[in-house]
Parts: C-alpha cells; sequence; structure tokens
C-alpha cells in the first residue's frame, strides 16, 4: 500500500511537469524565441501551482473523492492540451490566449494535488515522514520526466501522444485512488465510472493522435502534406503541390524545390569557385545535402564533412527516394562524412582545417539559433578556415530583415573576418543575403563548374551590389551574452507579417 502511495506521487509529479514541457516546447515551436515562451509558462505555471495550492485549503471534505476529480480533471485537459494547442493555432487567432489558460488551469489543477494527498496520507504517517517522502518522490517525478521527455518522448511519441500518455497516466491514479481508498468515498462507483470514461476517451484520443495533427498540419500548410515528424529538435514537414516539395522546420520554410537551386548555388559557387583546388569542405547546418550537392560538382573536393544537429533530417534526406534525387544522392556519397551535432561545441572540440565552410543554419528566430550568429561563433569559425579559404553564411533578407542582416555582417566583422556581403532573389523567399568570409580579400571566380541553373561567372560580381533599400544601417553586434540579432530579427519580422 505505501509503495503504491509514493508511486502515486511519483507519477502525478511527472504529468505535470510533462504538461508544462510540452506547453513550452509547443509555444517555441509555433511562436519562436524558446526563451521567452519557456520562461513564460514555467513562471505562469508555478503562479498557478501556487494559486493551487493555497485553494486546497477551502476543500474540507470528502478528500479523497475531490482529489479523484481533480487527477481526472488534469488527465482530461492535460492529455488533449497538445491536440488543442495544434489545432488551435491552425484554426484560430487565438493560441496564445488557449496557450495561458490552459497553463493556468493545469498549473491550478496540479497545486491543488499534493497538498490534498498529505492531508489524505497524514492519517498514516507522521508528519515529517510524510512531507519527506511526498517532497521526495515529487522531485524524483519531476526528474524523471525531464530526462523522459526530450531523449524518448518527443523523438518516439511526438507531442500529441507524449500529452495523451500522460494524461491516460493521471486518469490511472484517479482510477486506483477509488479503489485504494473506497471505503472514505460516498459516490465511488460514480467517480469509477467517469475515470472508465475518460480513459476511454484518451484512448481514443491516442488512437486518433496521427489524425489530429495531420489536421492541424493541412490547415497551417496550403499544400498537401506528404511527410510530417517531431524530432526532439523541431517539427519537420514536406508538403508538395504538383512539381513543387517544400520544406519547413518548425513552421517555417527552408527550399522550395522550384526555386533551391539558385540559393544553393548562391550560398556555395561564389566563395568555393574563388579558391582554387579546394579539397577540404565543411557544411554547418545543411541536412538537407543540397549545398553538399553544389560542393561535389568539383572534382577536386575530396571530403565533405556535414554538421547537422538533427539525425532525423539528415536520415530523411539520405533515405527518401524524392530527396535523394533532389540532392543528387549527396549524403550517400563516400566523399561525405556525417557528423550529428551541435555545430558550436564540434568547433569547440574540433581542430580540423577547412578550404571552403558553408553555414547554412535556419532564421536566428530564437537564442538557440541566434548563438551560431555570435561573434563567439564566428571567431570558433575563424580558426578552421585555412589561410587562403573562404566561408559563405546564409544571412537572412537584406530587405525585409535589414538591421537583420547588417547585424550578421557586422558581426562577422567584429570576430575578425574579412567580410564580402552579397544577395541574390529567390521566388521563395524574396531577395536573400549571404556573406562571404575570410583571412583575405575575395576576387570574383572566372569560371563555375558545369551543369548550373542560374549561376555564371559573368554574374556574380552583381550578387554584391547593394540597391538603397538594401544599403547598410546601423547595427550592434550579436553577442552570446547578448543577444540582439533576435531582437531586431524578431522585430522586423513580425512588421512584414502585420
Amino acid at each position: 500500500m505505501t509503495a503504491v502511495l509514493f508511486l502515486s506521487v511519483f507519477l502525478i509529479a511527472a504529468c505535470g511537469l510533462i504538461y508544462e514541457l510540452i506547453a513550452g516546447t509547443l509555444a517555441s515551436y509555433l511562436l519562436g524565441d524558446s526563451v521567452l515562451q519557456f520562461s513564460t509558462v514555467i513562471g505562469g505555471y508555478l503562479f498557478a501551482m501556487g494559486i493551487g495550492s493555497g485553494l486546497s485549503r477551502f476543500i474540507r471534505s470528502d478528500l479523497v473523492s475531490r482529489f479523484v476529480t481533480i487527477e481526472l480533471m488534469v488527465g482530461l485537459l492535460g492529455g488533449f492540451s497538445s491536440a488543442l494547442l495544434f489545432l488551435s493555432f491552425a484554426y484560430t487567432q487565438s493560441f496564445r490566449l488557449l496557450l495561458y489558460l490552459l497553463v493556468l488551469i493545469i498549473g491550478i489543477l496540479v497545486g491543488l494535488e499534493i497538498p490534498l494527498l498529505m492531508r489524505i496520507l497524514k492519517e498514516r504517517f507522521a508528519f515529517h515522514d510524510l512531507v519527506a517522502h511526498v517532497l521526495t518522490f515529487d522531485y524524483l517525478g519531476a526528474l524523471g520526466a525531464s530526462l523522459l521527455f526530450p531523449l524518448l518522448l518527443v523523438p518516439r511519441l511526438g507531442l500529441v501522444r507524449s500529452a495523451i500518455l500522460f494524461g491516460i497516466i493521471n486518469a490511472g491514479v484517479a482510477l486506483w485512488t477509488t479503489f485504494l481508498f473506497g471505503q472514505k468515498m460516498r459516490d465511488r462507483a460514480r467517480l469509477r465510472l467517469v475515470s472508465f470514461g475518460v480513459l476511454g476517451a484518451l484512448g481514443a484520443g491516442m488512437a486518433g493522435a496521427d489524425k489530429i495533427a495531420d489536421t492541424a498540419d493541412s490547415q497551417l500548410y496550403a499544400d498537401e502534406v506528404i511527410f510530417a515528424r517531431t524530432t526532439k529538435y523541431q517539427r519537420i514537414v514536406l508538403t508538395k503541390w504538383k512539381d513543387d516539395v517544400r520544406l519547413f522546420l518548425s513552421s517555417h520554410l527552408q527550399f522550395s524545390s522550384r526555386d533551391e537551386h539558385r540559393y544553393h548555388e548562391a550560398l556555395v559557387h561564389p566563395g568555393l569557385a574563388s579558391i582554387p583546388g579546394a579539397r577540404r569542405v565543411l557544411v554547418l547546418g545543411g541536412g538537407d545535402g543540397l549545398a553538399v550537392r553544389e560542393i561535389l560538382k568539383y572534382p577536386a573536393v575530396e571530403s565533405v564533412t556535414l554538421v547537422d544537429l538533427d539525425p532525423e533530417m539528415t536520415k530523411l534526406f539520405a533515405t527518401h527516394p524524392y530527396l535523394r534525387n533532389l540532392n543528387a544522392n549527396a549524403l550517400n556519397s563516400p566523399k561525405v562524412r556525417i557528423i550529428n551535432e551541435d555545430a558550436f561545441p564540434w568547433l569547440q572540440k574540433n581542430d580540423e582545417m577547412f578550404d571552403f565552410v558553408a553555414v547554412d543554419f535556419p532564421d536566428p528566430t530564437n537564442f538557440s539559433l541566434g548563438k551560431l550568429y555570435t561573434t563567439a561563433f564566428y571567431r570558433l569559425l575563424k580558426r578552421h578556415i585555412n589561410a587562403g579559404g573562404m566561408a559563405a553564411v546564409q544571412s537572412t533578407s537584406p530587405l525585409f530583415a535589414r538591421q537583420s542582416y547588417w547585424c550578421i555582417v557586422e558581426t562577422m566583422k567584429q570576430a575578425g573576418l574579412e567580410v564580402h556581403p552579397y544577395h541574390v532573389y529567390v521566388p521563395s523567399f524574396g531577395e536573400w543575403g549571404f556573406v562571404l568570409a575570410g583571412h583575405r580579400k575575395w576576387e570574383p571566380p572566372q569560371q563555375l563548374p558545369q551543369g548550373l541553373r542560374f549561376l555564371t561567372a559573368a554574374a556574380i560580381p552583381s550578387l554584391f551590389l547593394f540597391p538603397t533599400d538594401m544599403q547598410p544601417v546601423e547595427a550592434e553586434p550579436n553577442r552570446l551574452n547578448d543577444q540582439v540579432l533576435v531582437r531586431y530579427y524578431d522585430r522586423e519580422w513580425k512588421q512584414i507579417v502585420h
């Protein structure tokens, strides 16, 4: 009996933290700025738990029945929280309102749980033992949830199923409580029936989780969703309309198959073609293999090291028939070595040198990505570029995010790199910016590889000319301890949206 009671504490603590993590993760995926989203979700959740703990003193009778009712409410709301948030983001303009409403309600209910359970158990244990044991198992449950969430739940089950699974656990705790303390409950038969009903609803939700996610995705994306997967780093979605396949990472467009050649040819060839006999190349990000495809057009290149955080991304683009065709099977080339790590620590611990580096990270929508656009990162990058080598960095739009673009340029200057800003028109994105950087002045290449669809050697110098509305503007460098770039980017793209 004692073991089962403390197991209940462990499980309800784990459930409570899982709902909090899911809310923060979903907000981060869909709204960006992970620091802001997690801070407000965690702060709001803890505040709500405090309210719940305070309200528990007003529950003075039939404690077990009240506890079971609260468990069922937490299981139902928490279990379907992820599905509700996905559908809200897809179908309404009230995502933020629903997010914080769910955080508040679930937090209050979770805040009621432990005080009520302690009052139920006080007849079985001395007060000091009761507090020690309950808090111990409460913290252990939180630890277990925090480890399971990124390592197992998100990559294996996804956010919708993970929430429902823990909703089932909450409802299961409610059900077995009706048997453990049945003699103290006036309405145990009714609550058992309700428990089975909630478990049935959550079970149906688990069975239909894919349909829920597909319904939300079909509303979010204009074209047919042909692939969707939530990894522990991001949500990967591929859409298709006629011959146009598009990749979205956490709702942000990464490429369209109709015009990605413009982007990737511009990223690779102005720099790589200017380095005679380049042999060793590094790609940071770019798990789709499209930049690698362009690099392999140079016969002199002997090795390409691709460092991309998400193994699901590189696996998808190395195995999916259509995507392999799109990247010319580049990720399966014997010249290519794939490393699934965070680029920042990989550069710190590695001493390899390269003739050319293509830096193809997603835009700095949050501080996790923003660290890859800092002076600290570019100083690390500089140490890996050979004396005659160059790096090309995707740097967002100099038209739509003008200050963000020139912030990246200034940041690379502050890191001690010789910079050469340029831009290209990509229909899916509009005007898009890059920066070539190295230890030396850059000279335009006189010749490019055969088989390019867009770029010519004669056209390259024009990419480095900026019209009046894209000319440099004042911007502070982006530093690790003060990521102004994320603030610039968020402000500028919000202005475009609104």
